[in-house]
């Protein structure tokens, strides 16, 4: 076995044990979340306690299980959805909030509460909608645009998509009752978690889980599809179709949880840059690896959130609070870029 071999067979199986690692933290981050509260004992409560308990059980079973699995699916798609932009743009400095993705969303599930009725499968379905829209306009926008190279001009065009849907979501809150919608609009643009209930979760998990599943098979071929459409067509792939049903995925999947959540910005950013450096920037390790890592983040600031303050503090502002710094953090270190 030549040098190069060993080599590249010892960071394989570093990164297999690091995946393993991030799997075992997030599954105790899980656990922990668990008996992370205010009820029946400030900050945590003693396992023996749900036995004695009955609501406390309750408490944990239907109010803190919902929310910490919405976490974990909130933050895994995300992350995977900005690993599955910046690899297929090119573009180190997308993710669903640059592409105009997060704000088209937010625009239809504004347009839903206010206009369409309100309901869950509404507001859900319009977000989606005005999503797809988002990226598709960001997109074509970016294509027609001649000011400098293409990362350029895809942040430039995501960013023109993005301010348009804000302006619609500011004519639709100042055309909300100021009583009933504008509240319930405010409220989910600042992001969070406090809402969630089990029939939220059965909401997401038939969109979510299938477009997971579809990045996570696919995640090799995003190898691929971040080389020119020559380059990838002469090596057995199809850049425009593989593209196509991998946007999808990620852009359904991000409508989905963010219909529930609000605007929760900066996860889809900095966690596959993070995820590269822990895990190297193959596809098949920093996909599942952001997956995991854009989970625990999430729920860690999910318990921050509802723990520091005796008020709970909006999840959207403490994710764009570290991700801010973490984004900083990387600029200054020179390592906000698609290494491979």
């Amino acid at each position: 076995m030549s040098v190069e071999t060993e080599e590249a067979a010892g960071r394989a199986g570093r990164f297999r044990r690091r995946l393993w690692g991030l799997g075992g933290a997030l599954l105790l981050g899980v656990a922990f979340s668990l008996l992370l509260g205010r009820y029946p004992a400030p900050y945590f409560t003693p396992p023996g306690v749900l036995r004695e308990n009955e609501l406390a059980r309750t408490v944990v079973l239907n109010l803190r299980l919902p929310r910490i699995l919405t976490a974990v699916l909130l933050g895994a798609t995300l992350a995977a959805a900005g690993t599955t932009f910046q690899l297929i743009f090119r573009n180190p400095l997308v993710d669903a909030g640059f592409l105009g993705v997060s704000q088209g969303a937010a625009f239809g599930a504004s347009l839903g509460i206010v206009f369409l009725g309100g309901s869950a499968a509404v507001v859900q379905g319009s977000a989606a909608l005005f999503a797809f829209l988002g990226l598709a306009a960001s997109y074509l926008m970016a294509r027609r645009l001649r000011l400098g190279d293409w990362v350029l001009r895809l942040v430039m065009a995501g960013i023109g998509i993005s301010a348009f849907y804000s302006a619609g979501t500011g004519i639709i809150k100042y055309l909300a009752d100021p009583l009933k919608q504008l509240p319930d609009i405010t409220f989910w643009l600042l992001g969070g978690l406090w809402a969630i209930t089990w029939e939220d979760v059965l909401h997401i998990l038939p969109v979510v889980i299938p477009a997971l599943v579809v990045i996570f098979l696919m995640r090799w071929r995003l190898n691929l599809l971040s080389l020119r459409d020559a380059t990838a067509f002469a090596l057995g792939a199809l850049p425009g179709r593989e593209r196509m049903v991998m946007l999808v995925a990620a852009t359904a999947a991000t409508a989905a949880v963010v219909s529930k959540a609000g605007q929760i910005g900066w996860v889809g950013l900095i966690v596959p840059h993070i995820a590269r450096r822990v895990l190297g920037a193959d596809a098949q390790s920093a996909v599942p690896g952001g997956m995991l890592l854009g989970g625990l983040f999430v729920l860690l600031c999910d318990d921050l959130a509802r723990t520091v303050l005796t008020g709970e503090i909006p999840l959207g502002i403490l994710t764009s609070l570290i991700g801010a710094v973490a984004f900083f953090g990387l600029l200054l270190r020179h390592e906000l870029e698609l290494k491979r």
